[in-house]
């Protein structure tokens, strides 16, 4: 391990981030595994940022540090999309996020969507243009004033089941948020160590009791104790890779796909639950679908049909959004891609690996992050992350 590297890294991304916060401009590095008080001054510009990057990058690839070289070189691909640079998609999306973006066929498609209908019907919502209005009724609408409460309580009733399946005995503090924001996001999470904030735009936050349990296992138990369980590690071991995660960087596909599917590995009789996984599963294989599309020149207005086609009860502001995430935003560019690819992996992990693997898995990626190459070694008979 070549420690002089790894601790230069985090001085410049540390410097970059203080750059772009103090210009109003959204993070680098969204969670802090390694926290410090040491006074970092800002990068100058974008293009210090960048030449310093690609000098450690240029030093890590002649010391033999492929892997420290791999994670410096996401960052470089995002700070030079920052400075305009607009790859491919598939280069962009395996240089940030480390897999292809290959996507999957429309009878995969058709085969989650059938799941989906299935434990849907299962408990009385059917397929159609008011499917998201009937489920929120169904799974009790909370009022804003309960939803904290809710989260909390669900976290801690879920808490032992999630910490039974992958180890982790780490402390978390968890301090939560509300805010009102015309941005894409419902929730953020961010912090340091194990001291986690979490953010709730109001804006666009709706919560049912299955939401509330949904959103514990995803944001609390998920991101809050796997950061501060890989924080813990941090703090115990001198470990080879950068200590400070960041959402284009290629260990998101990790966060964020066994995120969406905690449900399956820890509440699977939680029958309102598992219909939620399933329904988000199949979007987010068309949200994949139209992403490709879009970076290949499909028309918009072909796209909005498509989208209308898969998934009847989407409205045209939400494809809208979709579709302007996904082309005009550099970091969502690439960000977005991990929900699709890496719910797609993490719910074929639940339902088709045996028990030890999936749990194996799970005690791995609650002390390090992982890429996706990485994911795919720990199952090496599983399916390829990015798609078929």
């Amino acid at each position: 391990m070549n420690r002089e590297l790894r601790d230069t890294t985090e001085r410049v991304l540390r410097a970059w981030n203080r750059y772009e916060v103090d210009r109003g401009a959204h993070p680098v590095i969204d969670y802090d595994c390694y926290p410090t008080d040491a006074e970092i001054p800002a990068v100058e510009n974008r293009l210090d940022a960048l030449h310093q990057l690609s000098r450690l990058k240029d030093a890590a690839t002649a010391a033999g540090e492929t892997a420290l070289a791999t994670r410096i070189d996401a960052d470089i691909a995002y700070c030079s999309a920052l400075l305009g640079q607009r790859e491919p998609l598939e280069q962009y999306v395996l240089r940030t996020q480390g897999c292809e973006p290959r996507g999957w066929s429309e009878d995969y498609l058709h085969l989650h969507r059938e799941h989906a209908q299935h434990h849907l019907n299962s408990i009385g919502i059917d397929w159609g243009p008011k499917l998201t209005s009937d489920l929120m009724t169904v799974e009790g609408i909370l009022d804003a004033s309960d939803i904290e409460g809710a989260i909390r309580d669900s976290a801690a009733g879920l808490e032992p089941s999630v910490r039974n399946m992958t180890g982790s005995t780490a402390d978390y503090e968890l301090s939560i948020e509300s805010t009102d924001l015309d941005v894409y996001w419902s929730y953020w999470l961010d912090g340091a160590g194990q001291k986690t904030r979490l953010r709730i735009n109001r804006r666009n936050a709706r919560f049912t009791k299955v939401l509330a349990r949904q959103f514990a296992l995803h944001e609390v138990l998920g991101h809050a104790l796997q950061f501060a369980s890989i924080s813990a590690h941090c703090a115990k071991e001198d470990v080879p890779w950068i200590r400070l995660q960041a959402v284009h960087a290629p260990s998101q596909i990790l966060f964020e796909g066994l995120a969406q599917a905690m449900p399956l590995f820890v509440a699977a009789d939680d029958k309102q639950l598992v219909a939620r996984v399933r329904l988000d599963h199949y979007l987010q294989l068309v949200r994949g679908q139209l992403h490709i599309a879009l970076a290949h020149g499909e028309s918009l207005s072909e796209l909005a049909d498509r989208a209308r086609r898969y998934v009847p009860f989407w409205t045209d502001t939400q494809i809208a959004d979709l579709l302007t995430d996904r082309g005009a935003n550099v970091l969502l560019r690439s960000y977005l891609w991990s929900y699709s690819a890496g719910t797609d992996w993490f719910v074929r992990l639940a339902e088709s690996a045996p028990g030890d693997t999936a749990r194996e898995v799970l005690h791995a990626v609650y002390r390090a992050p992982h890429t996706p190459a990485q994911l795919m070694e720990l199952w090496p008979d599983g399916p390829t992350i990015g798609g078929e």
